[in-house]
């Protein structure tokens, strides 16, 4: 199976619109891919909040025509990475969209755990609340999204709900880089699963990126890492590596909680 991690780099002087055609031309020269994968926020930068509000847009707005139509032309699997979404009925959310090869919406998650305490987006967007995972010819993605990552129950979730690859998208800052790597292994060791982690580069609203997107496989393996500037990670892996890992060493099986 082949993957393509699109690790953007938001530049606060390219406009929302820019952006977004640039990146739905990467997306289509990814044909040929199976999964195509896409950071947090990467329409506005997961760190700029003042601009949340003013781009937010519904679910089916001008991201989710232009990813779905990048989908279908380059006949990839897309996980969208996500964007601020405003619903018409409550907050905002961290909504992150995955598109068949058709173009078709497979799924859409809000993010759970949202990352600022006491500011920032724990206080401008609204949790989620559903596990979502996405059948895909070859193998279960489960989905989350950043400061997910810190939560192993989440991940515990998707893989009882048959995950076999875990996908994130993310805004992580460079000062946590170590923890974005280290967080990446434990989710893949632990689970016996893929983690396709996918960051962005440059800066938003003054935070330094952490970039450096990365696969890992069930045992922990890096198979392949970006570096801190905008890149395509492309990465070939047999999913069917996690049926053996679970099967060689059955560690799931002992789970007591």
């Amino acid at each position: 199976m082949r993957a393509s991690l699109i690790q953007i780099a938001v530049d606060e002087g390219e406009s929302v619109e820019s952006r977004r055609r640039r990146v739905a031309s990467m997306v289509r020269e990814q044909a040929g891919a199976d999964l195509v994968v896409l950071p947090e926020l990467w329409t506005t930068g997961a760190f700029a909040y003042e601009e949340f509000a003013t781009e937010a847009e519904p679910l089916e707005g001008p991201t989710y025509e232009a990813m779905a139509k990048a989908a279908s032309d380059a006949g990839v699997w897309l996980h969208a990475g996500s964007i601020p979404e405003r619903d018409p009925e409550g907050p905002l959310y961290n909504t992150s969209l995955v598109f068949s090869p058709s173009g078709d919406l497979a799924a859409a998650y809000r993010k759970i755990h949202r990352f600022g305490f006491d500011k920032g987006e724990a206080v401008l967007m609204g949790a989620g609340r559903e596990l979502v995972t996405v059948r895909l010819p070859e193998t279960t993605v489960g989905v989350a999204t950043c400061y997910d990552l810190r939560f192993p129950e989440l991940f515990r979730g998707l893989v009882d709900a048959g995950a076999e690859t875990l996908v994130v998208p993310a805004g992580w800052p460079e000062r946590r880089r170590a923890h974005w790597t280290l967080l990446a292994q434990a989710r893949a060791v632990e689970n016996q699963a893929f983690v396709l982690a996918c960051g962005t580069a440059g800066t938003h609203a003054g935070v330094p990126q952490a970039g450096h997107s990365i696969v890992v496989d069930p045992w922990g393996e890096v198979l392949a890492e970006a570096g801190a500037d905008e890149e395509i990670l492309t990465v070939e892996f047999d999913p069917a590596k996690v049926a053996t890992t679970r099967e060689q060493f059955p560690a799931l099986k002992d789970r007591v909680l």
